[in-house]
């Protein structure tokens, strides 16, 4: 009998503890809007941060409760974008397609190196001695910290610099923030050239560590019939608002810095 007592008590402890949470369950219950779920199924979950958000399930949450827009996804493109204004009953304009474009040409062929480097084989590391491994500091520096943020696999080390393959890459951008050097642009795929180069080097000095680079001749600015082309400190730039896509710029460089975001030949209009 005097086991019964005890065991009584905790049973109606047990009980009253139950009906306890189950009240509070209740009454401190946070609604779930069920367009947050459908949208975060409707994403990739590439949690790739492209949107500007921590991931997939973040993105969806913002959606829902802070009002973003439903085309950030880059990994989804069209196709997400439209199950997403479907869920929420907007209408919406699919972002544009979007690659990263590596801003350099100074292969191993091109670019020599100005000692060996036997530490971690990194970037980030290699940067951290003397500015790199290569003559030109503001160059590819080829260890592939790119190719360990790509979750598509559409990076790799071609002859010493990281090459794009155009059909795997889905323009999140990660690859660009973990470029030391950041040499590598994310552009919209109506944006048909860049300058594959990032020196800012005076042109005698950019000549003389790699007959590729950009030596701010002018050559493009003038010829431009949009004005959309300007040499910035010793640096070509394109302004893609005037651009339009003639092809003028790439084929009046004298040393092919200009090129194809695609990889395509450049036609002159």
């Amino acid at each position: 009998m005097e086991y019964l007592i005890p065991l009584a008590i905790f049973a109606a402890l047990g009980i009253l503890a139950g009906v306890l949470l189950t009240v509070a369950s209740k009454v401190f219950a946070v609604e779930v809007d069920e367009r947050v779920d459908a949208i975060a199924e409707a994403l990739p979950q590439a949690n790739c941060g492209a949107c500007g958000f921590s991931g997939c399930a973040d993105y969806a949450d913002a959606i829902v409760n802070k009002g973003a827009e439903c085309n950030l996804c880059r990994p989804g493109g069209e196709a997400a974008a439209k199950k997403i204004a479907e869920i929420m009953g907007v209408e919406v304009t699919a972002a544009e397609p979007q690659v990263a474009f590596v801003r350099c040409s100074g292969d191993c062929s091109h670019t020599p190196h100005k000692y060996d480097f036997d530490g971690i084989q990194s970037c980030v590391a290699c940067n951290r001695f003397y500015d790199g491994s290569k003559l030109c500091t503001s160059g590819c520096l080829g260890y592939g910290d790119c190719i360990k943020v790509c979750s598509q696999g559409a990076i790799s080390i071609v002859d010493g610099i990281a090459v794009i393959d155009k059909a795997k890459c889905m323009g999140c951008g990660l690859c660009a923030k973990a470029c030391p050097n950041g040499l590598i642009a994310v552009r919209r795929i109506s944006q048909a050239v860049d300058i594959c180069c990032s020196s800012r080097d005076v042109g005698r000095v950019t000549r003389s560590v790699c007959p590729n680079g950009c030596i701010g001749c002018k050559l493009c600015e003038k010829n431009c019939p949009s004005g959309a082309v300007t040499v910035q400190n010793n640096h070509a730039v394109i302004d893609y608002e005037k651009c339009t896509n003639c092809g003028k710029c790439a084929e009046v460089c004298r040393v092919h810095a200009i090129r194809s975001i695609m990889g395509e030949k450049v036609e002159v209009q």
